[in-house]
């Protein structure tokens, strides 16, 4: 089968296209024909050695994707040839091969139906971005109409936690530089929108809540825009940090959380198990059914142009990117 290959810990420009082994599944697996992959920016990390992870080379990238069961391995439960399934977690594109390859073996236990009405690009690119916008969301149990700040808001989790939280009934404001951008979080549920390249965006925020405060601080950014982001937080205030997209951050001072007893707590959807994994997808398919909302797919590139892919990533789409690694003829199945 055809692949997209990392030889080693480097960049992301490293992959390269390349044929493979095709994989059995064993006992209690299921191999997958993949038809949509989505990217996430967890995959650079990985290959730029910035992740945990250390696996076995060369190494397939991709944690989502949807396809068809091609191959079903003994005690898999209830999969059979031609159901249509997601991958929910699990490691692969972690420490297995993942799903920038034509077929997936994975353990049957982190398999989901497709929800209903939803199309396969759109359960292809939901289970990473939409656990974790969850877990930053929950893990700390903030109270309905909490005011939730989100950095970053346009890309995957930013969306995600956009519309989840609109769900939750939070009050929402996106940071978001692009205007365009920041109209389409308002139509997702955000409550304001702010542009952090602007110096006023703090004063503008303090005006808007009058005698309120940020009670929630989701960061997928990180960088110099953190320490302003805490600087909005009230008392009791908490940050669930998600992403470093902007790097480390700089002169951090920690006297910054004394007096008003903040809270800053990292977001890891691999910590949850099987069954609260299971749990909070089964919350974000009713929440965004509750505010009939999908997922939001900003593209969708051709198998052979993943490259091309992960630079519209590192562009700051609008949701996600996908890959479509299929044929028509196997879409068709």
């Amino acid at each position: 089968m055809q692949a997209w290959l990392l030889p080693e810990i480097g960049a992301i420009d490293h992959l390269r296209w390349d044929s493979i082994e095709t994989r059995h599944p064993g006992e209690g697996n299921v191999t997958l024909d993949v038809l949509f992959a989505a990217l996430n920016p967890a995959d650079r990390y990985l290959a730029e050695g910035l992740y945990p992870a250390r696996p076995s080379f060369p190494h397939v990238l991709g944690r989502d994707a949807v396809g068809i069961v091609s191959q079903v391995g003994k005690g898999a439960g209830d999969w059979k040839l031609g159901d249509k399934a997601l991958l929910l977690r699990g490691e692969a594109g972690v420490s297995q091969l993942g799903t920038l390859a034509q077929q997936v073996t994975v353990p049957a236990e982190c398999l989901e139906r497709i929800p209903a009405g939803w199309t396969d690009p759109q359960a292809a690119c939901a289970a990473l971005v939409y656990v974790t916008a969850y877990q930053a969301l929950t893990q700390f149990d903030s109270p309905r109409n909490s005011v939730v700040l989100i950095s970053g808001a346009s890309g995957g989790v930013g969306v995600a936690a956009t519309q989840l939280a609109s769900a939750m009934g939070q009050t929402v404001i996106g940071l978001s530089r692009s205007a365009e951008k920041a109209a389409k979080l308002l139509g997702l549920g955000a409550t304001w929108t702010l542009n952090p390249e602007d110096p006023q965006w703090p004063k503008t925020l303090k005006q808007l809540l009058q005698s309120r405060r940020v009670d929630l601080i989701v960061d997928n950014i990180g960088g110099a825009l953190l320490p302003k982001m805490i600087d909005t937080l009230g008392m009791n205030g908490c940050v669930s940090l998600v992403g470093m997209l902007a790097g480390p951050v700089p002169q951090f001072n920690t006297a910054s959380l004394f007096f008003r007893r903040l809270l800053m707590r990292g977001v890891a959807v691999s910590t949850y198990s099987l069954e609260e994994n299971r749990e909070a997808w089964q919350q974000v398919v009713s929440m965004l059914g509750q505010i009939n909302q999908r997922p939001v797919i900003d593209s969708v590139f051709p198998f052979q142009q993943v490259p091309a892919a992960f630079a519209r990533l590192a562009e700051g789409p609008m949701g996600k990117v996908l890959v479509e690694v299929a044929d028509s003829q196997l879409r068709s199945v």
